[in-house]
């Protein structure tokens, strides 16, 4: 089974220890909460210091090398309110 590794730190480990933020075919971003959606997905921790901090660094654009939508970013803030 391949690893993943997280773009904030940079652990690795299986998938389904991290959370997904996946790019559609159709081109939009979402959190991937099963994992398993279609398209090119970028991982993160489930640890609050490595979401907070894909947020200020904007991690999430280098991974997929375009702009990623303020409405991710703040999926993922509300994520860590939670």
């Amino acid at each position: 089974m391949p690893l993943r590794h997280c773009v904030t730190c940079g652990r690795e480990g299986d998938k389904d220890t991290f959370l997904r933020v996946v790019r559609a075919p159709e081109g939009n971003y979402r959190i991937d909460e099963t994992g398993k959606a279609a398209g090119r997905g970028a991982y993160l921790c489930n640890d609050p210091a490595c979401i907070s901090g894909a947020v200020r660094g904007k991690k999430l654009n280098r991974s997929f090398r375009t702009a990623i939508p303020g409405e991710v970013y703040e999926a993922l803030s509300r994520r860590l309110a939670e």
